[in-house]
């Protein structure tokens, strides 16, 4: 898949991190195609299904060659219970989610599915993932349901595992390759010698590299949101943002195919293409990663 440099990750398009304006998050979608955005990548566990809905409204009637789709599985979140998760890895609940999935997304076909955040509720399930769940897309790509196998989670041991024993495509590894954490780059060379496509998310760090900061969510505590907005102070008084530093940071190594941003609002969008076609201000990038010395590939407890 020739996929474009920024991608565009849907967990904004819910109430993830703030209240979300629907006609506005369906202009952000319709922004970054014209922008010359071609993945999109979404989950039935983000907003409790809404996510998907609202992305399969925005991308109704558009073109299905003009872009890139994936959405997740094995990861699910009641509406009316959201941050409970379930965590379901049988081939039975995957070949639903995907026919949900698609009902929401208006498609029959996927061009990637992740097996999604399958280290959470203190790795009880991993292994269940990684043989039943791997297994059933094995077969779905083989029926040719689905183009490309790939996982979504965050802890950098069992991404080593992954990568030397198991046979996935892409790798969506998240929070690992950011101002603060450049832990990804450890990793490069083994997903290259497996032909394994990376995808960079989270650029912003989860919110952490914003002025507005993180959700309530996030499990960084106190002293340490401190250090990141110290760090974006920073940034303001040199006549910059973090935000815009983060992005190009984590968008502009040659290495990296695709760096994945989240956003609900079409403005915002189209800063984040500005901002990583201009080039980085390399003094700064200095100073504001000296500031984040304290968190330097700090693993958070997700």
């Amino acid at each position: 898949m020739n996929v474009s440099r920024l991608s565009f990750g849907a967990s904004s398009l819910s109430a993830v991190f703030h209240a979300v304006d629907e006609s506005k998050a369906i202009r952000a979608v319709h922004a970054a195609l014209d922008a010359g955005i071609n993945y999109f990548d979404v989950a039935p566990a983000y907003g409790g299904t809404r996510s998907e809905t609202v992305l399969g409204q925005a991308l109704k009637g558009i073109a299905r060659d003009r872009y890139f789709l994936s959405t997740k599985v094995g990861k699910y979140t009641d509406p009316k219970t959201y941050g409970k998760d379930e965590l379901d890895y049988s081939a039975s609940r995957i070949r639903r989610s995907l026919l949900e999935s698609a009902e929401r997304l208006g498609t029959d076909y996927f061009d990637i599915i992740h097996l999604h955040d399958i280290e959470y509720q203190n790795r009880q399930h991993t292994e269940w993932a990684l043989s039943e769940g791997l297994d059933t897309l094995y077969v779905l790509k083989a029926e040719g349901r689905i183009g490309a196998v790939g996982c979504g989670i965050y802890p950098l041991d069992l991404w080593a595992r992954i990568f030397e024993h198991y046979p996935i495509d892409v790798a969506l590894v998240h929070n690992h390759y950011c101002l603060n954490d450049t832990s990804l780059l450890d990793l490069l060379p083994l997903a290259e010698s497996k032909g394994i496509g990376i995808i960079n998310g989270s650029p912003f760090g989860s919110g952490l590299l914003t002025d507005r900061g993180p959700a309530d969510w996030h499990p960084a505590v106190a002293e340490e949101r401190a250090i990141f907005q110290q760090a974006a102070a920073l940034c303001q008084q040199h006549g910059t943002s973090i935000s815009k530093l983060a992005l190009q940071f984590s968008s502009q190594h040659a290495s990296i195919p695709s760096t994945m941003f989240s956003s609900s609002n079409p403005e915002t969008v189209l800063r984040n293409v500005q901002w990583h076609e201009e080039g980085l201000d390399a003094e700064m990038l200095q100073r504001v990663q000296m500031a984040l010395t304290p968190v330097r590939n700090k693993q958070w407890d997700y």
